[in-house]
């Protein structure tokens, strides 16, 4: 079966992790993608596109580039990409992450058992700068009503591993804006009109989140996007008004949190060490 990854990239990411990363893509692959669309959110810079003209040379016809004259922002730049995307099937894909060598394989199995599903991801496991340490897991619940249930608290998708339908996104009005949740809207709006998804048991990808990243996840901003999402909660009614407000506050109290203290309970409560 044909299938479209998606990916895009912009200047501040570092060209060895995006070299890494189409490592694991294309020559590490036991299938490979039928197309990468490689979408650029504006200008990359010299080193950046050295690494990209390499893999350009590489993949070949494959590996299609749309670049954006301007930084446009994560959804916007998928959006773009998407419209580019020839099959029906696409795989997002960041570029600093690094897929397992069978993940388009078990995905494409799964989709071919499980025909009513039009999204769904994997677990991921998260390490700092070198793979070799990836010892947390990023657990996503796998069954229908247990990721319903887990999506009025938290994200119930992986979102650098997932697999979704082109016509059902553009039916749904593709990635909005919601500042730094693009992918938990476009997520709750799939569940909330009603489509089956699901998860891959299996860890799909090794996802890089090194330099205090769950820390920086506070203030006044990420407030604001809390907000947005209890509101289209709200829409949706995947939630009753009052369970939805009572997260809202939890979550915003979360976010005022000191950095280091913000890090340590991502460390210790939302994720698992593996064994």
């Amino acid at each position: 079966m044909k299938f479209s990854t998606l990916i895009s990239l912009y200047h501040k990411e570092n060209p060895l992790f995006l070299d890494q990363c189409f490592e694991s893509i294309w020559n590490n692959q036991t299938i490979q993608p039928s197309e990468i669309i490689l979408v650029l959110d504006g200008p990359i810079g010299e080193e950046l596109s050295q690494f990209v003209e390499k893999w350009k040379k590489v993949i070949g016809e494959p590996l299609k580039i749309i670049p954006l004259s301007q930084n446009v922002g994560l959804g916007k730049a998928l959006n773009e990409g998407l419209k580019h995307c020839s099959n029906e099937w696409i795989f997002r894909m960041d570029t600093d992450d690094i897929c397992i060598p069978d993940r388009f394989e078990k995905q494409l199995k799964s989709i071919k058992e499980n025909p009513e599903i039009v999204l769904f991801s994997g677990q991921v496991m998260e390490f700092d700068q070198d793979i070799s340490d990836a010892n947390i897991l990023k657990a996503v619940p796998v069954g229908f009503e247990e990721i319903k249930k887990f999506a009025q608290k938290r994200c119930p998708f992986n979102h650098m591993t997932v697999a979704y339908r082109k016509s059902i996104i553009e039916k749904l009005g593709g990635y909005q804006h919601h500042l730094f949740m693009e992918d938990y809207n476009l997520w709750l709006r799939v569940i909330g009109a009603g489509y089956q998804v699901g998860n891959h048991p299996d860890v799909l990808l090794y996802a890089r989140v090194g330099n205090g990243m769950h820390a920086r996840r506070k203030g006044l901003e990420y407030i604001k996007s809390e907000k947005q999402l209890l509101d289209l909660k709200k829409q949706l009614k995947l939630q009753s008004p009052i369970h939805a407000n009572i997260l809202f506050i939890a979550r915003s109290l979360f976010r005022l949190l000191p950095a280091s203290l913000l890090g340590k309970i991502y460390n210790m409560f939302l994720r698992k060490r593996a064994k």
